[in-house]
């Protein structure tokens, strides 16, 4: 997939609806971090990025979900994140796709573990995102 044709990246800047994506995921302000991307994904829907940004909208909802203790709607999100993910792997718009479909398993594998009550989204196990510097991989 070529970023060159993509509104992720327009003459070298990465725009700031994608770079506000990861400001707030890395606060854990995940729901805020939906909205943000959201409104870049509805003006490129059915676009080359359409799946990509809707991954990355279910992955931050998931973990929405995660806050409100509901563990099994969380992994619903997780999967159809992994799904829509996978095809941009491993690296697409500086960012390690690999990485987060690892963060993928392993959030499911835990939330499939554990019972409702114990999944708990603190500071310290929060998963944090950072972008590779662009070009890198791509």
């Amino acid at each position: 997939m070529s970023q060159k044709t993509s509104r992720i990246s327009e003459g070298g800047e990465l725009d700031p609806h994608y770079l506000g994506y990861f400001d707030c995921f890395n606060r854990q302000l995940f729901f805020e971090a939906h909205e943000v991307l959201e409104e870049l994904w509805l003006k490129e829907r059915r676009g080359p990025n359409d799946l990509f940004y809707r991954g990355l909208i279910q992955f931050a909802g998931a973990f929405v979900h995660l806050q409100r203790l509901r563990p099994q709607s969380a992994a619903s999100l997780f999967r159809l994140a992994q799904r829509n993910l996978i095809p941009y792997a491993p690296v697409y718009a500086s960012l390690d796709i690999t990485n987060i479909l690892g963060l993928i398993e392993r959030w499911l594998e835990d939330v499939q573990k554990a019972e409702a009550s114990t999944i708990r989204l603190t500071p310290d196990n929060a998963p944090r995102l950072g972008l590779l510097p662009q070009g890198a991989a791509e």
